[in-house]
């Protein structure tokens, strides 16, 4: 009786098993033939929409190199930082590519992907400023303007770390630096890497102490929770791109060929001290 029992929850067990597989985000890209990206397009180097209504940056190339291993095509999702998880949860998207931050808070909801590198909260000031705002403290203040787009881990950052600065939410990133430039605001809290890459575009503008960000955090990919096949196949193609050398050599399309390599040693040196 007991091993007649045994053999039941075996093939039960293995029953809810292929179920889960069949069901996969992999499989049904593989059926259909077309990889759904959430992304929000306001956010270089990593994802921008143009004005042709196509995308460009590291991560859509990431994409298509995604769905190519799937012999599959792209379509990509617009969505925004406020509404990117409730879009994702509402599953408009097989996976949410652009810049995305590795977070706790996330994580409680999906599944991220292994991390692409390691990047920093940094505060990117006008260049007259960089001195006045190096630290906390200093941002900590009553009288200084900080100016985020809504949603995201920037916001969470100053609401969290500087509460007693005054907060504007703007509506569109792709223009929010020039509130900066302008004197419309002091500082925007953004990655490094954003702040190195803007900084072409704002010469006024600096970036605060890049390589000692305010906080630590990785990058990664948006995947839905509980799908371990789609997950698996993610994390062994990102980790196949970062060894062979193609994700430098996308990244190093949009970074300086000097950011590209002090991500990767700080990412290395990171790996190694843990």
């Amino acid at each position: 009786m007991m091993k007649k029992t045994l053999m039941m929850l075996f093939w039960g067990c293995s029953f809810l098993t292929l179920t889960h597989a069949d069901a996969s985000k992999l499989n049904d890209v593989l059926d259909i033939k077309t990889l759904r990206v959430c992304t929000t397009g306001d956010y270089k180097p990593y994802s921008f929409l143009k004005t042709d209504g196509t995308y460009e940056g590291i991560d859509i190339s990431m994409a298509h190199s995604l769905a190519k291993s799937l012999g599959a095509e792209v379509e990509f999702v617009q969505t925004s930082w406020k509404t990117l998880m409730a879009d994702f949860l509402d599953d408009k998207c097989d996976i949410a590519m652009g810049g995305i931050s590795i977070s706790l808070a996330r994580q409680q909801q999906v599944y991220m992907s292994e991390p692409l590198g390691v990047d920093g909260k940094i505060p990117f000031v006008r260049c007259e400023d960089a001195k006045k705002y190096n630290t906390l403290s200093a941002l900590n203040h009553k009288t200084v303007r900080a100016i985020e787009p809504a949603g995201g881990t920037n916001e969470a950052f100053v609401r969290k770390y500087m509460p007693n600065a005054k907060l504007e939410l703007f509506h569109d990133n792709t223009t929010i630096f020039k509130n900066l430039v302008d004197k419309k605001a002091d500082v925007m809290i953004t990655d490094a890497s954003e702040a190195l890459y803007q900084k072409r575009y704002y010469p006024t503008l600096c970036a605060v102490n890049p390589d000692k960000p305010l906080e630590f955090f990785e990058k990664g990919y948006m995947l839905p929770k509980g799908d371990i096949s789609w997950k698996l196949y993610v994390d062994q193609w990102l980790h196949l791109m970062q060894k062979n050398g193609e994700y430098n050599a996308i990244s190093a399309h949009w970074l300086k060929v000097d950011d590209v390599g002090h991500h990767d040693k700080k990412h290395a040196t990171t790996k190694h001290s843990h």
